[in-house]
């Protein structure tokens, strides 16, 4: 039986993700190519949310932000704000261990060209908001790009018009529920461009250690 906060290995909520699927089992056969779950403790203060997994990435490896460029400073920055243990080694099974974090997409399946549709954002809701309410000790959460800070907001039953989106943003959010964190994706793109550098990425994480600690 499946859990309510992983889809099944063969979920058909989103047939342009399900043809994009299938058409990866055959090229790349020792890929996961399945949802992927969340990753890290669900007792953590703190969730770290994007977008989709990459295609040679999350995709490949069955873990969020593994096998990646993004995962390249995410979890290095982690582990630098003592939210994670062991050495990072791009693969499932490196050892590397989150503390008081959990990372999860708002997109389990990988999507063509890296973009998903408000179909697929909709069809995927249900196991984000079951993620967020199992986890009973969360405090902060951290929307990782515009389209993940989207997903939290309307997760969570707020209008997107009154909580925007803005790199290093602490938004706080109506009584009962966690403080939200906004930055720019820690994608390739965005570093390569100088639209996020690793100090930026860091100053997300400093306040966010100290809403938590």
């Amino acid at each position: 039986m499946n859990s309510p906060l992983v889809p099944a290995r063969d979920c058909d909520l989103c047939p342009r993700l399900v043809e994009f699927r299938h058409a990866n089992q055959e090229k790349f056969p020792d890929f996961h190519n399945a949802p992927v779950p969340a990753f890290g403790p669900l007792e953590s203060a703190l969730l770290i949310v994007g977008l989709a997994p990459g295609l040679k990435g999350a995709n490949c490896t069955g873990r969020p932000f593994t096998g990646d460029y993004a995962g390249d400073l995410l979890y290095p920055t982690l582990k630098t704000f003592g939210l994670a243990q062991g050495e990072y080694g791009a693969h499932a099974d490196d050892g590397f261990v989150l503390t008081n974090c959990r990372i999860t997409n708002a997109v389990r399946c990988v999507p063509p060209q890296n973009k998903t549709i408000a179909s697929e954002e909709h069809n995927c809701r249900p196991f984000l908001i079951d993620e967020i309410k199992s986890m009973k000790n969360l405090k902060a959460i951290v929307a990782l790009g515009g389209v993940g800070h989207n997903a939290v907001i309307q997760t969570l039953g707020l209008k997107k018009s009154q909580w925007k989106f803005g790199h290093n943003q602490r938004h706080a959010l109506p009584e009962g529920l966690p403080v939200l964190f906004d930055s720019y994706h820690c994608s390739r793109y965005n570093t390569n461009t100088g639209r996020l550098s690793e100090e930026m990425f860091h100053d997300v994480f400093r306040a966010v250690c100290a809403e938590i600690s």
